[in-house]
């Protein structure tokens, strides 16, 4: 059996230096002549995040936390894929795969970890627990980077199931947001041996004839979000989906170019009242950035939309599968929708606040709705 391996995280002095370096010669362009994020990431949001990048993050804080989780990689079909695992206190725990999404990472899980594997010391009950697998996507954070295409969400769903797999759990569910939305349907899809069910916090489907030919008020507001991210929000995706390797140059190279371009989407598709880091926290906004910057995956990372877009067809899902809807998603999918395709939705519900990073903004919330939701395939 291909070996799992400690992956005990500790990044060279020289290399931190080098991020400093970059940051005090940055070359700014002039402010954009909007006063909102209209045009994209306003130059002096941008600046004093920057300055606390360069003066008061400290990498080594997160790099800590990360190592006490427990790291480690495992060759799957030919990659190294990086993964933390964290074993809940309760043998009967239900394990669980989170797969988190662009421009995130591990880090939006940061928040839910302890309660979801330890509920009792969080106001939980002992049946509540869960053994967490949470991997970094191929291509980002410090999982290998593909060098040849093939690397889409259905490859990645079997991975996972073979990541599983090789852990030793015979029964477990998936969860995910995002891509990770896309690769836990893929998984409910494939429906590999011991998956009990999926759950997720983005819903995926088309909209049905009937919407189509006769919208109800619910499927037109699902309609006027999709118009606006398509004519409004959704250019990084056709970027990514077509040229990633030219975006990758500025990604990999500028860390003030690669903080933009994920500043923006995180402070857009967060339910945030504006102010993005009082949703998120400021340093683990950069947390997040860092594990783009540090292994170097700007382009990676962004090659995943070439992969998938326009290749993936929502599958059939049998198996047992949860939906939480938080309002502030990004593209809505009414329950009609989803019907369609998942015969077998034994959990729905729609939560009054929260964005597209749910587990990140809303922690309490997210982990309730995964508690409820697996409480009845447990």
């Amino acid at each position: 059996m291909p070996q799992i391996r400690p992956f005990p995280l500790s990044i060279a002095p020289e290399r931190i230096d080098d991020l400093h370096r970059r940051l005090d010669h940055a070359r700014w362009p002039e402010k954009e002549t909007v006063d909102d994020w209209s045009q994209g990431t306003p130059l002096a949001d941008l600046r004093d995040l920057a300055a606390w990048w360069r003066r008061g993050y400290d990498w080594r804080a997160f790099e800590a936390r990360l190592n006490a989780l427990g790291q480690f990689v495992t060759e799957i079909d030919g990659l190294d894929i990086h993964f933390l695992d964290i074993r809940s206190p309760h043998e009967d725990a239900l394990p669980l795969v989170m797969t988190h999404g662009w421009p995130g990472s591990v880090v939006e899980f940061m928040r839910v970890i302890g309660p979801l594997t330890d509920p009792v010391a969080h106001g939980g009950r002992a049946e509540d627990a869960f053994h967490l697998v949470i991997p970094s996507l191929p291509g980002y954070g410090f999982s290998q980077r593909p060098d040849a295409p093939g690397w889409g969400v259905e490859r990645i769903a079997r991975a996972w199931a073979e990541l599983m797999r090789r852990l030793g759990h015979r029964r477990w569910a998936a969860q995910g947001g995002d891509w990770g939305a896309f690769v836990t349907n893929a998984i409910g899809g494939q429906a590999p041996e011991g998956c009990i069910g999926i759950h997720v916090n983005m819903p995926i489907a088309g909209p049905t004839e009937a919407a189509k030919a006769n919208p109800g008020p619910e499927d037109r507001r699902a309609f006027e979000r999709m118009a606006y991210y398509r004519d409004f929000d959704g250019g990084y995706a056709k970027i990514q989906g077509t040229r990633p390797q030219s975006l990758g140059y500025g990604l990999v190279d500028s860390p003030v170019g690669l903080a933009g371009w994920i500043l923006e989407k995180l402070h857009g598709w967060s339910d945030n009242a504006g102010d993005v880091f009082a949703a998120l926290g400021r340093d683990a906004v950069l947390d997040n950035i860092m594990l783009y910057w540090l292994p170097g995956t700007g382009a990676s990372a962004a090659r995943l939309y070439w992969e998938s877009f326009g290749k993936t067809k929502p599958p059939q899902i049998a198996i047992p599968a949860g939906v939480s809807v938080f309002p502030g998603d990004i593209l809505p999918a009414p329950r009609p929708w989803v019907d369609r395709r998942v015969t077998n939705l034994v959990y729905w519900n729609e939560l009054d606040s929260g964005g597209h990073f749910a587990a990140w903004e809303k922690p309490e919330a997210f982990v309730a709705e995964l508690r409820a939701c697996f409480a009845l395939m447990r």
